[in-house]
C-alpha cells in the first residue's frame, strides 16, 4: 500500500487540468480552440499553421504561452485571460474527492500552468473551493512553465515547500521529472500508466488513491 511511502509528506501539490477533474470532461479541448484562435489572430496565420505552431511551442518550450513569449515577445496577461475564458458546465462537484483532499495532513496547494483565476473557477465548479492553502498559476512563476526547473523552484520557494516532505500529483509525466529530482514523491494521474524512473506511482482515480493513503 502507498500509505507508508507517503507517511512523511506534509505538503501536497496538485496540478489542475486533467488531475483535479477527469480527462473525460475534455475541458482542455475548449482551451485549445481558443489558443489556436489566439495564435491565428496574433501571428496572422491560418488554423493549420496555428495548430502546428502550438504543437511546436508545447514540445520546445513546455506551453503555447512560453513559445509565444520566447519567440514572439507577446504580453502573457491578455493571452491568459482570453484562452481561459471558457464555461465550466462540463465539470461536476466531486464530494468524495473533496473529502479525501480535506483529510490530507499538512499543507495542500494547487500549481497549474494555467492562471490562478481560472484555477479558482475550476475548483469552484468541482466543489473544491476552500480546501487548498494556496493556488499558484504560471504568473506566480514569472511565466516560466512546468516542466522548467526555474518554474518549480520559484513557486516552491514562494510557498516554502520542502521537496523531501512533499508529493506532486500530475497528469503530464514531463512535469514530474523535476519534482522527482528535487526529492518529492511523484504520482502520475492519468487513464494509462507511463513508465519512467521519475514516476513512482500511477493512478487513474485520484480520489481512490488518496483514500488508500488513509487505509
Amino acid at each position: 500500500m502507498p500509505r507508508d511511502a507517503f507517511s512523511h509528506v506534509d505538503t501536497w501539490v496538485f496540478d489542475l487540468d486533467n488531475t483535479l477533474y477527469p480527462p473525460s470532461a475534455r475541458l482542455f479541448d475548449l482551451i485549445e480552440v481558443r489558443m489556436t484562435t489566439w495564435v491565428m489572430d496574433a501571428l496572422g496565420v491560418d488554423r493549420k499553421t496555428a495548430d502546428h505552431l502550438r504543437l511546436h511551442y508545447w514540445r520546445t518550450h513546455g506551453t503555447t504561452l512560453a513559445g509565444l513569449m520566447r519567440e514572439h515577445d507577446v504580453d502573457p496577461l491578455p493571452y491568459l485571460e482570453e484562452v481561459h475564458d471558457i464555461p465550466m458546465d462540463r465539470l461536476e462537484p466531486d464530494p468524495h474527492l473533496a473529502e479525501r483532499i480535506r483529510a490530507l495532513p499538512g499543507r495542500r496547494i494547487v500549481y497549474t500552468n494555467g492562471c490562478a483565476p481560472y484555477a479558482e473557477r475550476v475548483l469552484s465548479a468541482r466543489g473544491l473551493s476552500g480546501l487548498f492553502d494556496a493556488v499558484y498559476g504560471v504568473e506566480h512563476a514569472s511565466f516560466h512553465p512546468k516542466p522548467d526547473h526555474a518554474a518549480f523552484a520559484q513557486v516552491f520557494s514562494t510557498d516554502g515547500v520542502i521537496p523531501a516532505k512533499a508529493a506532486m500529483f500530475e497528469d503530464d509525466p514531463r512535469n514530474l521529472a523535476v519534482p522527482h529530482a528535487m526529492g518529492m514523491r511523484t504520482v502520475h494521474v492519468a487513464p494509462d500508466p507511463e513508465h519512467a524512473d521519475h514516476i513512482e506511482y500511477h493512478t487513474d482515480d485520484l480520489s481512490r488513491f488518496l483514500g488508500q493513503l488513509r487505509d
